[in-house]
């Protein structure tokens, strides 16, 4: 057993209940969510001791179905009317509701998605003939053929968070792929240039982007409360200079556990990093943050040991998720980028979000087991 890593998710397990606690002490609501919370990780648990005696070689025999009932849940979801099944839940329908229980399909979608991503990868360079052009070029078009579907019905969902993370996925995981440099530096400068272009239009020229783009005004919102939320603390710039605020207002060291007093709302969810700056401080958001880079770093080890290369695909396409995750929640939170509401993994509240990491690790513990009970 990779006792290493199961240390290493209980610790970031301690500090998410107790950040939840005190993120409830505002008053928002209540729910007792850090209840809620350790009955997902006890579940989350759960699932990671099953799956760890589930070799990975029956996940790659069953793939395609696994692949296909993700992406039916999505298309199920799209179809589907406005039910108390299929509510709309924050302006997105995006869960599936069953009483008290709820959850998001596109979460599990993204673990199924990068063992896809990881199979398709694998099968191909295994068979490949030749290491040309062309072999690259048919990698890219299977990995577009299994990529496309599932983004456009979660872009779909209005959430744009999650196509994002798919789309670090995407781009994790063609780096290792083996495909030439030369096909990748130039889509990715393309990619950023486009990218680059439309916010430098936002910012400068907005005008240009509402008449030959069909953009509305209020569109741009986000990007405008991101750059100057104390001037748009009424439309949408409220919870970020608040978390401003409540960051910096911890200092070195904080005031303490249950001693935060800046007001943010869902600050048990997106927003739990501010609770931690805050109440914690300098020296506790940097503890969280070097424990969620020891995480990485042992993950990423694994992925170099590991003689599968599909193993080691879905670990780096894992990686790929959880880096882009930390980095825009985190950024979101000091203004370095726009709010999107994607929640700090192992850390925020959420079963579905919870559970789909949860997953993945179970599949590394999997993959770790079965590797050193192969070389014993």
């Amino acid at each position: 057993m990779d006792w290493l890593l199961i240390l290493l998710i209980a610790v970031l397990a301690t500090i998410s209940v107790f950040m939840i606690r005190s993120a409830m002490t505002s008053g928002q609501y209540n729910t007792d969510f850090a209840l809620r919370q350790t009955l997902f990780y006890l579940l989350g648990f759960l699932m990671v001791f099953v799956l760890t005696f589930i070799p990975v070689k029956w996940l790659k025999q069953y793939i395609w179905l696994i692949y296909t009932t993700g992406v039916l849940s999505l298309v199920i979801l799209f179809i589907a009317p406005v039910s108390p099944i299929t509510p709309i839940i924050n302006g997105a329908k995006s869960w599936y509701q069953f009483g008290f229980f709820s959850i998001q399909p596109s979460e599990i979608v993204k673990i199924i998605y990068i063992l896809t991503l990881a199979y398709v990868i694998n099968q191909h360079n295994k068979y490949k003939m030749t290491n040309d052009l062309s072999a690259d070029i048919k990698l890219l078009i299977k990995i577009a053929a299994t990529s496309i579907l599932p983004m456009l019905l979660i872009l779909f969902q209005n959430d744009l968070g999650t196509t994002l993370v798919m789309l670090a996925i995407l781009f994790g995981m063609i780096i290792v792929s083996g495909i030439s440099w030369w096909l990748i530096v130039p889509t990715l400068i393309a990619a950023v240039t486009i990218g680059g272009s439309l916010i430098l239009g936002i910012i400068y020229r907005p005008d240009i982007l509402e008449r030959y783009l069909g953009i509305y005004p209020y569109q741009f919102e986000r990007i405008y409360s991101w750059l100057r939320p104390e001037e748009y603390v009424a439309e949408g710039g409220f919870q970020l200079s608040n978390s401003l605020k409540a960051i910096g207002s911890g200092g070195i060291d904080g005031k303490g556990f249950g001693d935060g007093i800046i007001y943010i709302p869902e600050n048990h969810t997106d927003f739990i990093f501010t609770i931690i700056g805050e109440e914690f401080g300098f020296i506790g958001a940097t503890a969280v943050i070097v424990l969620i880079f020891m995480l990485m770093l042992h993950l990423f080890r694994i992925a170099t040991v590991v003689d599968d290369s599909f193993s080691s695909y879905f670990i780096i396409g894992y990686l790929s998720m959880l880096m882009f995750h930390v980095f825009q929640n985190i950024g979101m939170t000091v203004q370095l980028l726009p709010i999107t509401g994607l929640p700090l993994p192992f850390i925020s509240y959420g079963g579905s979000g919870l559970w789909a990491n949860m997953l993945a690790i179970g599949i590394i513990m999997s993959i770790y087991f079965h590797q050193y009970d192969k070389k014993a």
